[in-house]
This record gives C-alpha cells, sequence and structure tokens, in this order.
C-alpha cells in the first residue's frame, strides 16, 4: 500500500526554521531517522521509505506554499494514490505551539497552502496532520510571525514535537485515521 506524506513549506534558506515550513522540518527529521534522502524532482524534493509493508512517499513541494496543491496532485496521480491515502502536514497557528492535530478532513482556516491543493484535488476531503505554531502575534501580523523563526525555546522543544508527529504519521499510514485520531488528538 502506497501512502502520499506532503509536508508544506517554502524552498529557500530565508524560510528554512520558519514556523511555516513546519512541514518540511518535520518530512526532514523523519527521512534522517529513516536513512533516505531527498531528491529534487518534478515539483518537490521527494524521498521514499518503507514502514511496516508501507510505501511511504514524502514530498516536500518547491512550488512555494501557495501552489503546494500542484506538487500533491502531480504525485497522487503519477503514484496513483487515493485521497484517503494522502497526509498533508502543515502548521496552524489556532493550535498552541506543539500540539498536533489529525483530521480527516477540513476546512483551509485561511491557510493558503490548504486552499491551493483543495483547488487543484478538488476538495477539502482528504487528510491532514496540523501541527500548533502558536498566536503570538499582533492582530493582522500573522504572515510576519508564520515567516518568523522559532524563539529559542520553541527550538528546544522542537524535537520532541516533531517526532510526536511522525510517530502519528507511521500510525496513520498502519492502523488508519480513526485509531491514530484516538490515540494523537
Amino acid at each position: 500500500m502506497k501512502y502520499l506524506i506532503a509536508g508544506l513549506g517554502n524552498i529557500g534558506p530565508e524560510y528554512e526554521l520558519t514556523r511555516h515550513n513546519i512541514g518540511f522540518l518535520v518530512l526532514d527529521r523523519m527521512a534522517d531517522e529513516e536513512g533516505v534522502k531527498f531528491e529534487m524532482n518534478k515539483l518537490a524534493y521527494t524521498a521514499e521509505l518503507k514502514y511496516k509493508g508501507r510505501t511511504l512517499i514524502l514530498i516536500k513541494p518547491t512550488t512555494y506554499m501557495n501552489l503546494s496543491g500542484k506538487a500533491v496532485n502531480h504525485y497522487m496521480k503519477q503514484h496513483k494514490i487515493p485521497k484517503e491515502n494522502l497526509l498533508v502536514i502543515t502548521d496552524d497557528i489556532a493550535l498552541p505551539y506543539g500540539k498536533i492535530r489529525l483530521k480527516p478532513k477540513g476546512s483551509a482556516g485561511g491557510h493558503n497552502g490548504l486552499k491551493n491543493i483543495e483547488q487543484v484535488c478538488g476538495g477539502a476531503d482528504y487528510p491532514r496532520l496540523r501541527f500548533g505554531v502558536g498566536d503570538d502575534f499582533p492582530k493582522g501580523r500573522q504572515v510576519d510571525y508564520v515567516l518568523s523563526p522559532f524563539t529559542k525555546q520553541e527550538l528546544e522543544e522542537l524535537v520532541l514535537n516533531m517526532d510526536r508527529a511522525i510517530d502519528a504519521i507511521k500510525s496513520f499510514c498502519t492502523i488508519g485515521m480513526e485509531r491514530t485520531m484516538n490515540q494523537f488528538n
């Protein structure tokens, strides 16, 4: 069975350790742990790993956040992956820092990467793992906030939080959405 795990973020060193790039960061850590390397391919950096008889195709779109759907759609079609086997990892300002929430579907909630995936892939009925980045910003400054780097304290907690997200990804691919939600939400 194949799964497409799409970590959302922006390419370029200026975005590397920003809140908006948590999808990239989680997949980088997962690839490191599994001993696989990302390679530049069409529309995304990709890596493939095997886990408990499943094939996980990891992608980090190079289209920038607002056009993430283009890469997600391309790899779903290329690998013939149904929407229920897609998992999108994204930052979420509505969740406290470090909290993760899995959902089988949902709204974009103002997130441009998710909006684009909905437009290109035809609807909001795809699984997502939302990673809380908190909401410690003045009114109207959310773009600056998500594009800013993590604080020193957040960075200290980041590895543990990313490991929990990786455990949730592996669980989703082996025991399914419902049981994973019960365990991690």
